[in-house]
């Protein structure tokens, strides 16, 4: 890896007096906006003596890092004005949102989002009451917070989102801050590897910020105890180059702060000129990150109650809890305020004085207002191709089959290259794109990579648009940086793994959910989940790959925000992609195999069922036009899909008499009512699918009590008996996983013959020969090591 790079540029020049005081006072001026906004209910310029009434009566909100957020966003816009810089930031201790709110307030993007906050004393006055306050903002940076991509507690992903932002935008500097604490997270452990997937010449840049300020909520901090050379060696092991800004008294740590970004910035221009200049030596750059050591709660209160705060554990939320009650805690915020020499920062109306705005940059410049930070409005409509050029025919249902996810494969490879040239899609998963059938991409990118290669080595590429790393957590993380920053993109994974990233999953839709709230925010595309070699076919793993609980964890979120998709075939997996791909503000999630599977419907009716969500399959039951049928068989998913329409021919078959109704759900959300999710469906129109009171066999993909869970309140309930996935799994024969969990065809026919009254009786044959059927298939699997031929080679009798 390049260390010091040839040609780069000298020591930068020291700051002047005047520099030096401007930034200064936009640091105290961001200082003293943050301590208001966590204490103050009014009096916000101090124009009298401060009083308990003038204090909020529930203090609430993150002192400790927002200093040092602070002196990064002071620091930020001194360079963003001096080189005219296209950046945003990313605020990993986003629990300092004042500390945001407060940079946003001062370079007016703030008051642009939120006319009534003006920037003047009303202004700063509403400003201080809304926080942390009913009917007011978050205490952490949010989708309320101009300029923010990361929801503030998302501790662990703010690296992995801001080279999410990065990716394909390559004039874009992403700052990000990295707090000690969540440094120590498994995600921002990973995600520091982010450096061997840069590319300098198609990606724009990231600038790490590691802040140190000792402490986490009650302990020390792992990355500020050790030693610094044990640190830089940690450091520049991931990659980095480390710049080092230690200190405590203020001006030392503006020059030394202003020295760290204009090497760092000059070091990423050099890094970059040469790339694209193409006379890069080829070695992997070694890109800046500065490390910052301020004191946790740097210039609050330095003791309280005899005990000491700056520079301890005890700066983390509210240095002064008992200022109403407590005339000594009044007194010292009062002080507080005061030691920032407000009347220095603001004129008489409230309004920040010209060295507090000296630096602040303009327009779109403003890291409140990049619209990178509002992705929506940079969105363009993605060019899916259209699909008959990759749907496959299906004449007769049952007589073919295909593989759904290689299918889609071609169909995502042409939205790769369609893309190409505008570089605004991207695919991204944990190694696992050829395993899940999707290899066609390869044809169009390849994979990013920045990193050593070897002869053995395929599909490597620097400029490549599939993102593939053993990290669940930083799959997502980049994605969902990317598509906030107005891009699109597909995340690919195993069905059992996905739930390593449920608590990402359950933040973005709760950003999402607030972002809607939220008028100046404009939609961005929706992060979609493809879930394949699923539960159902494991064949080279077992019972640790076999879980379809995501699904259960994603349908308890905002329903305004979740859709998830069980695609039965190909043709319906293409028509769910296509309306995916084009959705907005969603989280949808896609499970499909990647095993050969049936073609059930051919492009146009596969379209239809789709957009109805849930439907009769008239042509694979035996109910009577105009009566109603003895009993439901319904499903969701490829695999259930197959054992229920082979329960109905066996149904056909043996009780040619039975009225079977056959239901495909593909929209798993219909199960619910209408007032619970926007796909649901009104009682009407339920009871007109499942009938009220006619026994209803239900063979879901997943865990079945989520069917009860999603349908309890139908009137049909009490006759709803679902099969699905009961944690039966091991390393076996596709049917085998069927019959362990008692979802195949023989016991599906035997729970019809047990819920339609009087037939058990009448058709206790039929009973047996199910019976008979699972002990040969026992026997058969331990002898042959396969199916039951008449499995195996089973069609739909058409």
């Amino acid at each position: 890896m390049q260390d010091t790079p040839p040609g780069a540029p000298g020591h930068p020049p020291d700051l002047d007096a005047d520099e030096l005081a401007a930034l200064d006072a936009h640091w105290r001026a961001a200082n003293y906006l943050t301590v208001g906004q966590i204490y103050l209910l009014a009096n916000p310029l101090l124009a009298e003596p401060l009083r308990p009434e003038h204090v909020k009566p529930r203090l609430l909100g993150h002192w400790g890092t927002s200093p040092g957020l602070n002196l990064v966003y002071t620091h930020l816009n001194r360079a963003v004005s001096a080189r005219d810089l296209d950046a945003v930031c990313v605020w990993g201790p986003g629990h300092g949102g004042p500390a945001v709110l407060a940079g946003s307030w001062l370079d007016g993007s703030y008051s642009d989002a939120y006319p009534d906050v003006t920037r003047d004393a009303a202004g700063m006055a509403r400003l201080f009451h809304q926080f942390s306050f009913p009917g007011g903002v978050p205490s952490h940076a949010a989708p309320d917070t101009p300029g923010s991509i990361h929801e503030g507690g998302e501790l662990g992903y703010s690296l992995a989102h801001a080279y999410g932002a990065a990716l394909d935008n390559p004039e874009l500097l992403v700052a990000c801050v990295v707090g000690d604490g969540e440094a120590e997270t498994g995600p921002l452990a990973a995600a520091w590897h982010s450096t061997k997937f840069l590319d300098p010449v198609h990606d724009g840049a990231v600038l790490p910020v590691l802040h140190l300020n000792g402490y986490k909520i009650a302990n020390p901090a792992v990355l500020a105890r050790v030693p610094e050379a044990e640190l830089d060696d940690l450091l520049r092991g991931l990659g980095h180059h480390p710049l080092h800004v230690t200190g405590e008294e203020p001006a030392t740590v503006h020059r030394l702060m202003a020295h760290a970004m204009d090497t760092a910035l000059d070091r990423i221009a050099h890094i970059q000129r040469a790339a694209r200049a193409g006379d890069a030596t080829g070695e992997r750059p070694r890109w800046p990150l500065i490390v910052l050591r301020t004191p946790k709660g740097w210039t609050g209160p330095a003791e309280v109650d005899g005990l000491p705060v700056e520079g301890t554990w005890r700066a983390h939320q509210v240095p002064l809890a008992h200022v109403r009650e407590n005339p000594v805690h009044l007194r010292q915020l009062e002080e507080w305020l005061l030691s920032y020499r407000p009347r220095e920062l603001f004129d008489t109306r409230g309004r920040p004085r010209e060295p507090v705005l000296a630096h602040t940059p303009h327009g779109d410049r403003r890291l409140g207002a990049n619209p990178h930070a509002n992705g929506g409005l940079l969105l363009r409509t993605l060019p899916v191709p259209p699909l008959e050029r990759h749907a496959v025919a299906v004449d007769t249902p049952g007589a073919t089959a295909h593989q759904p996810t290689r299918v889609l494969g071609g169909l995502v490879e042409q939205v790769l290259e369609a893309t190409a040239e505008r570089r605004d899609f991207r695919l991204v998963g944990p190694d696992e794109t050829a395993s899940n059938r999707l290899q066609a991409v390869y044809r169009a990118t390849g994979k990013a990579w920045q990193a050593e290669t070897v002869p053995t080595d395929e599909h490597l590429a620097r400029d490549g648009r599939v993102m593939e790393i053993l990290s669940e957590h930083t799959c997502q993380g980049w994605l969902e940086g990317y598509l906030l920053t107005g891009r699109h993109g597909l995340f690919s994974c195993y069905e059992a793994f996905a739930h390593i990233v449920g608590s990402m999953a359950n933040q973005h839709i709760k950003w999402l959910r607030a972002a809607r709230r939220v008028e100046w925010r404009a939609p961005v595309a929706s992060l979609t989940y493809l879930l394949t070699s699923h539960v159902w076919r494991q064949d080279h793993n077992g019972f640790s790959h076999q879980d379809p609980g995501f699904v259960d964890h994603i349908l308890s979120k905002s329903p305004e925000v979740v859709r998830v998709y069980l695609p039965p075939d190909t043709n319906t997996l293409l028509a769910v992609a296509e309306h995916v791909l084009h959705s907005r503000d969603h989280v949808n999630v896609v499970v499909a195999g990647k095993d050969p599977t049936f073609d059930w419907l051919g492009l146009d009716a596969a379209r239809a069922h789709c957009a109805r969500g849930a439907g009769l399959w008239e042509w694979a039951g035996t109910e009577r036009l105009g009566e109603e049928p003895d009993v439901v068989l319904a499903c969701a998913g490829d695999v259930p899909t197959l054992e229920v329409l082979a329960a109905a021919a066996l149904l056909r078959r043996h009780l040619p008499d039975l009225a079977v109704r056959v239901v495909n759900v593909v929209d798993i959300a219909r199960l619910m009512p209408a007032e619970q999710h926007p796909h649901g469906m009104s009682d009407h129109e339920f009871d007109a699918v499942f009938t009220r009171d006619r026994p209803v066999v239900f063979g879901y993909h997943g865990y079945p009590w989520l069917i009860h869970r999603l349908a309890y309140r139908r009137a049909v309930h009490p006759h709803l008996h679902v099969r699905g996935y009961t944690e039966e799994g091991t390393t076996t024969t596709h049917f085998d996983m069927a019959v362990r969990n008692g979802i195949d065809r023989y016991r599906l026919v035997m729970d019809v013959l047990d819920r339609v009254p009087g037939l058990a009786v009448r058709a206790g044959g039929v009973r047996q020969l199910m019976a008979d059927a699972h002990h040969r298939h026992h026997d058969w699997i331990r002898a042959h090591g396969t199916d039951l031929p008449e499995v195996a080679g089973w069609t739909w009798p058409g």
